[in-house]
């Protein structure tokens, strides 16, 4: 089953019609991921892959009831759309953006607290649950289903040893990405706390 995500997570993409958004939403897709809606404001009634985009996260909830998102908006701007999501419900929040201003990710963080929603990020290569969902950039190829948790502030170590693992057979349960930023979401203890409730997984890797 893994934590965080599984097949079961719906998500939408903040801003999936830039060129990073519009790349890895393909990619996702094609992994299996439910992505259900894409926003980007300005681009409201346009496609992205079969993906239906809208103008606020409000229009796209109200059609297609999200559960997750995954942010791709330029910096000066991710904060403002991480905020958007969470004042519409969504509680997991995986944010691709890197160096967001210090203030703005403090901001986000307390909101973030205030309603328990869950921030992955920022400037993190995401979150997979292998052979189920995947919501990031993560190189989907490498991992395999198993029950060896992971947790990494590094994408590039994150993709050696998942690697790694798979050739000696030893499959994973789900890999998170807590992201490189200053200030991030999810730590490394929150992580491991979920992993302990966790049936499938038996054993966990901190990098």
């Amino acid at each position: 089953m893994g934590i965080i995500i599984d097949k079961n997570t719906r998500a939408i993409v903040q801003g999936i019609t830039g060129t990073q958004g519009s790349f890895h939403t393909k990619l996702m897709l094609e992994y299996g991921t439910k992505i259900v809606a894409g926003v980007t404001p300005g681009k409201g009634g346009t496609q992205i892959h079969g993906v239906p985009v809208y103008d606020t996260v409000e229009e796209a909830q109200e059609k297609h009831s999200a559960n997750a998102s995954i942010v791709f908006v330029p910096a000066p701007f991710a904060a403002d759309a991480t905020l958007e999501a969470l004042e519409n419900g969504i509680r997991t929040i995986v944010i691709i953006t890197e160096h967001i201003p210090v203030k703005d990710a403090v901001k986000v963080m307390a909101h973030a607290k205030q309603v328990k929603a869950r921030i992955i990020g920022p400037n993190t290569p995401g979150v997979l649950t292998p052979g189920e969902s995947k919501l990031g950039i993560m190189p989907a190829h490498i991992f395999k289903p198993g029950g060896i948790g992971m947790v990494s502030r590094s994408g590039t170590l994150t993709y050696e040893i998942a690697a790694g693992l798979t050739r000696k057979n030893l499959g994973q349960s789900t890999c998170v990405g807590l992201g490189g930023d200053p200030i991030t979401g999810l730590n490394f203890i929150d992580t491991l706390i979920m992993f302990e409730k966790d049936t499938k997984t038996k054993a966990v890797v901190l990098i």
